[in-house]
């Protein structure tokens, strides 16, 4: 249906029903322009439709769109949950207003946009909204109107331009002057492709109402107008606005939003950053996966809407103003902050101090696997290890690397990995984790997403950096040959930091930093990915601190005997401890296939150290014991404990572990990134537990607090805590050690945050009348069934009963509430490690044993029963099943959809 409504310019403008927008919206309004003539502007303004449902509005909401959208692209923010005005305009020349034929500059539209704000009468408090060059736009008008601005929201925008930068290609491609009119205005193929960077694409409908302003050439010429617009160089009509507006942008002190798509192939990342550059204060939420219209990519408006909720609350009118002196919005208290405090500590003072003591200086603090002389273990001292943290942090100082500053650290497990690291700690540079076991993809996402100012790497590392645009200045492990390090764009070496490092501190110039401040942010510890997109845990240095310290008290790890790291990463605590570590020769990015071999040659080289392994190298350290000789049974025998962590452990792996490892406590911590322990139990204590629903995982451990948010029948987490026995529901954590936030997910900080002074884990367990926590899965996973609520664990721990499952994964199928259960098996006959296979159809005794074991101990039917060679884990442990994945693939099956790989 197309609905006349007013002429203007002598052109008869029909603006068709858009889906997803109350036809009440649209709105026609007069104003005059920068060159003093009355035009008609469209605009779509929610205020009557508050007016209906009596709702008086909090404040206003002006959006203001870029090219080649129109305020089409703002119709979420209408929604119940936020009761402000939104008033979202066509810009002159664009979407359903006035084509004027005015050539329009960046201050024109900005004066435009005052001019029409005047005769609307619109006053404050206003948030403004921007995307893309409405981005610059809107932060023209607060900037010009700050008596009325309380705060700003900016989706994938950008502020400032260096004039020795190149344009991103999609635009240096749409700027050039023979191709400029053929994209923009003489076909539609400029807007077309903005349509298609998204991925999925929009629905037809919407993609046609994006297209439908803009169905003629003349209807195209402000489309053609903007892009020329785009200020690349000193004499361009536009630039003096633009570094108005960059340094502006700076003393707006006001709550900001920067909310992004990081696929987007013109407002890269690098925009991103500049921004938070200028207002550091800045609340941001990187949308993993969207792309430039992350308005039609991601829920924009769900996170505005709880953007506003959180920061202005039900009275936005008594909010600071721009014009108001105001110190930035201060950031929510930390979960750590609620609970009781570890013993400071400073990260690198075990090293030094275990190399300024006499008994200790010359005795190992890493050993390598296979790097000494042929092929023998290579020991570095105390002595040395400390020297070389010391010359590095000096070397970094020097060469620029601050405190602050991000270091992405892409090396291998190993001396140099661990002085890196310390150095950094040392001077209060943040170390950014991410290792090679979350893959090429996960680790792309993880490095870019950190925004590194400085990338330490293996030649490799520094390699994929060069070729998939990893940000930051990069420097080498080992020096390069002069071309290796120009191809590579690498700016020095640690080799060459150390060597300026060593030289300074020998003329007499000591490392002279003070120690990093204890809430300084000290690391980003990436997530294991196996949930979604790895997720950056930023620990301070007391957080960090706190997690050494329950580590080494959990564990009970001496010094004197030191760690084996079956996981790599691990490796990295020893030190902080005094503990000297090993990791084992072993494809860190498999720790699932650890040998039993290479892990008694491990143990054998520091004598009788506790061992770490990932929990999926249980079941292989278990099957290869066979291989073990008489010098590596003996080296496993004088293990004094073992521990596990990043999956439960059940009791009959720890069973199976005991022959191999017979003087070994065998500890399984339960924890995560966010929160490394959080409790934990032996072989022993899990067997007094007796067999129950889920995974025993003990009790908390020193200062740390666990509760349950319990879940009603669909599998919602409500706000009742509580630490009753029997209770189900998400598991909540308290601990010195818990990490301050997410980096740039504003919103996942919030979701893990919302019970105060909580962490909300997402896994689901209880507790039982011993204070032992049981868990019993991911609280994403929960199964909402016509039977009642049924957590992962519980179908996964019976069908694991019938005796020829090796293991299983429980997936649900259809709505909340009415859900039916899938189960995936691995036999024990047909397991086969790697890759998760194409699941097939379970033989009819299988599926009846698994149907009669799932309804015995839970009371559920299961709908169907899949075999598969191997079920998919996450990435980095090779233990967590990705339930999600089982989810999806059953849902298309029994669709009747074809069957692929998982």
């Amino acid at each position: 249906m197309v609905s006349p409504v007013k002429s203007y310019r002598g052109a008869a403008a029909q603006i068709p029903d858009l889906p997803g927008v109350d036809p009440r919206l649209s709105r026609l309004v007069e104003a005059r322009d920068h060159t003093g003539e009355t035009r008609t502007w469209h605009l779509l303004d929610s205020g009557p439709l508050l007016a209906e449902r009596g709702i008086t509005p909090r404040g206003t909401l002006l959006a203001v769109h870029g090219n080649p959208t129109f305020s089409f692209l703002y119709r979420s923010l209408v929604r119940g949950d936020i009761p402000w005005r939104v008033i979202a305009v066509d810009q002159l020349e664009m979407g359903w207003s006035e084509r004027t034929g005015v050539t329009r500059h960046l201050q024109d539209r900005i004066t435009d946009l005052s001019l029409l704000t005047d005769a609307l009468s619109l006053r404050g408090p206003v948030v403004t909204v921007g995307h893309d060059w409405g981005g610059i736009v809107s932060v023209g008008w607060a900037l010009d109107n700050r008596h009325d601005v309380i705060g700003m929201v900016l989706t994938n925008t950008g502020i400032h331009q260096e004039l020795t930068e190149s344009l991103p290609r999609a635009l240096q491609f749409a700027t050039t002057p023979a191709v400029l009119p053929l994209t923009t205005s003489l076909t539609d193929a400029f807007i077309r492709t903005t349509l298609a960077i998204s991925d999925p694409a929009p629905p037809a409908e919407v993609q046609a109402a994006y297209l439908a302003p803009y169905r003629t050439v003349g209807r195209r010429k402000g489309v053609e107008a903007f892009v020329a617009d785009i200020p690349a160089n000193a004499g361009h009509p536009s630039r003096s606005t633009l570094e108005r507006l960059a340094d502006g942008i700076t003393g707006l002190s006001v709550p900001t939003l920067f909310a992004w798509g990081p696929k987007d192939i013109t407002f890269s990342d690098r925009f991103l950053r500049d921004l938070i550059a200028r207002v550091p204060h800045a609340d941001v939420h990187r949308f993993e996966g969207a792309s430039h219209l992350v308005w039609e990519d991601a829920d924009t408006a769900g996170l505005v809407a709880d953007w506003l909720e959180d920061t202005f609350g039900e009275d936005p009118s008594s909010a600071p103003r721009a014009t108001d002196a105001a110190a930035p919005p201060q950031a929510r208290p930390s979960v750590s902050s609620f609970a009781q405090q570890a013993p400071q500590m400073h990260l690198a003072q075990a090293i030094l101090d275990r190399a300024a003591d006499p008994a200790t200086r010359r005795r190992s603090a890493v050993v390598e696997m296979g790097k000494g002389a042929d092929g023998a273990p290579r020991e570095i001292s105390w002595e040395l290890l400390a020297a070389r943290v010391e010359d590095l942090a000096a070397g970094m100082l020097a060469h620029g690397i601050m405190p602050g500053d991000r270091v992405s650290i892409l090396v291998t497990p190993g001396a140099d990995l661990t002085a890196v690291l310390y150095a950094c700690l040392r001077i209060g540079a943040v170390a950014v984790i991410a290792d090679a076991g979350l893959g090429v993809d996960g680790l792309t996402r993880a490095v870019i997403g950190s925004h590194a100012d400085w990338i330490i790497g293996l030649e490799k590392a520094l390699l994929a950096a060069r070729a998939l645009g990893w940000p930051g200045t990069r420097i080498s492990v080992q020096q390069l040959p002069t071309l290796d390090r120009a191809a590579l764009g690498v700016d020095t070496s640690i080799a060459e930091l150390a060597a300026q490092g060593r030289q300074m501190r020998t003329l007499g110039a000591p490392l002279d930093a003070p120690w990093p401040d204890p809430d300084a942010d000290a690391a980003v510890l990436f997530t294991s990915g196996s949930t979604g997109p790895a997720k950056g845990a930023v620990l301070t240095h007391r957080q960090m601190g706190a997690m050494f310290s329950a580590v080494g008290e959990t564990l009970e790890l001496q010094a004197d005997r030191g760690l084996v790291a079956g996981f790599a990463p691990f490796a990295l605590l020893g030190p902080a401890l005094g503990a000297p570590s090993v990791v084992p020769d072993m494809d860190i990015t498999r720790p699932g296939e650890l040998t039993a071999r290479a892990l008694a040659d491990a143990v054998d080289a520091l004598g009788s150290p506790a061992v770490f392994t990932a929990p999926a190298a249980l079941r292989n350290i278990i099957d290869t014991a066979g291989d073990l000789d008489d010098r590596q049974r003996a080296a496993l025998a004088r293990v004094p404990s073992f521990f596990s962590a990043g999956a439960p452990i059940p009791a009959p792996l720890l069973r199976g572990l005991a022959p191999v490892m017979p003087s070994a406590r065998a500890l399984t911590p339960y924890g995560m990134t966010e929160c490394l322990v959080v409790a934990a139990i032996d072989l022993e204590g899990i067997e007094a537990a007796g067999e129950g629903p889920g995974v025993c995982v003990g009790r908390p451990v020193a200062r740390t607090e666990v509760a349950i948010a319990a879940m009603d029948a669909d599998g919602t987490t409500s706000g009742d805590i509580t630490t009753e026995p029997g209770v189900t529901g998400e598991i909540l954590v308290r601990a010195p050690q818990v990490r301050d936030r997410y980096l740039m997910l504003w919103a996942t900080t919030r979701t893990a945050s919302r019970f105060e002074g909580w962490h909300a884990t997402g896994d689901v367990g209880h507790l039982d009348s011993e204070g032992r926590l049981w868990v019993e899965g991911r609280s994403a996973h929960v199964l909402a069934t016509a039977q009642g609520l049924l957590t992962p664990v519980q179908v996964e721990s019976a069908a694991e009963s019938v005796p020829s499952v090796r293991r299983s994964g429980a997936a649900a199928v259809g709505p909340r509430g009415t859900q039916q259960v899938v189960v995936f098996v691995e036999l024990t006959d047909t397991y086969r490690p790697g890759p998760a296979g194409t699941p097939r159809a379970a033989d009819v005794p299988l599926t009846e044993a698994v149907r009669r074991a799932v309804r015995d101990q839970t009371g559920a039917d299961v709908a169907a029963v899949f075999t598969t060679t191997a079920l998919p884990t996450d990435i980095r442990h090779n233990s967590k099943i990705d339930r999600a994945a089982l989810s999806a693939w059953a849902e298309e099956t029994l669709q009747g959809r074809k069957a692929r790989a998982l």
